[in-house]
């Protein structure tokens, strides 16, 4: 299938590990450039390097930034723009949250997670979606989760800003709709990513079992059985950021084994 992204430019935030890194390596082997961004500078070098054995040739770009800072969204644009030209793709990847007991959990638990994700969702798209309105065209991803819709008494803060950002992402898509700019969300669910490992360890804590029963229990949650890899997030992606189904804005699409019992 032929994505027609050659020649694209895309920011990943979160795209120095799991889902974001994915993305960047299936962007980078579609001809895509890219600029990552992430606070770990070892893994951003690391990811650079391995996005470059893919194709040498892409434009392949790091920054370290970390999303909770009000200001810092504005400066990923106009660095993409400087570099770049113009900005194609926008994947929002940049988001954590702690997991626990409810009980258990602080005030600062929940901001820190609406913060990062929520706040620096907004902020991103805020920052680039004027530069894709000016061109009449763009294309933006927001990677979100299946706790905004299924939600889990030890992951409140994660599917609190999950839920929020999908109301976010269908109220905006009518605006970005009459410039020629898409925006649709992806909600995995656990992944198998670094970021799960944590998450495991954290749920175990708070239900008072082993991590791996912890895994166990998870797993038999996901009607097929085994969680998401990072690549079926990244496969998708590609083909939300093309043009090969461009009446798509607005949408949700769940990658969770048939986790979710609605719609």
């Amino acid at each position: 299938m032929e994505f027609g992204l050659t020649g694209k430019n895309a920011i990943i935030t979160g795209g120095s590990a799991g889902i974001g890194l994915s993305c960047a390596k299936a962007l980078v082997s579609e001809g895509a450039n890219v600029m990552i961004i992430g606070r770990d500078r070892v893994k951003l070098e690391n990811a650079v390097n391995s996005l470059r054995e893919i194709d040498e040739k892409r434009k392949v770009i790091a920054i370290s930034e970390d999303l909770t800072s009000p200001s810092v969204a504005e400066r990923i644009g106009a660095e993409a723009i400087s570099q770049f030209g113009k900005i194609d793709i926008l994947i929002n990847n940049a988001g954590s949250a702690k997991a626990g007991s409810f009980w258990d959990l602080s005030d600062q638990d929940f901001l820190d997670a609406w913060t990062l994700k929520l706040l620096g969702y907004i902020r991103m798209v805020k920052a680039v979606a004027p530069y894709m309105m000016k061109e009449k065209q763009g294309r933006i991803l927001n990677i979100v989760g299946t706790g905004g819709k299924t939600p889990s008494p030890t992951f409140l803060p994660g599917g609190t800003a999950n839920a929020a950002l999908l109301n976010f992402t269908k109220g905006i898509s009518k605006e970005l709709a009459g410039y020629g700019v898409r925006i649709n969300v992806i909600s995995p669910a656990i992944t198998a990513t670094e970021r799960a490992e944590t998450l495991a360890l954290q749920e175990a804590e708070a239900n008072g079992i082993s991590v791996e029963e912890q895994k166990a229990l998870t797993n038999a949650k996901m009607p097929l059985g085994q969680v998401v890899q990072p690549e079926e997030i990244a496969y998708m992606a590609l083909l939300l950021v093309s043009d090969l189904i461009p009446s798509i804005t607005g949408t949700e699409i769940a990658i969770d084994g048939g986790l979710q019992a609605g719609i």
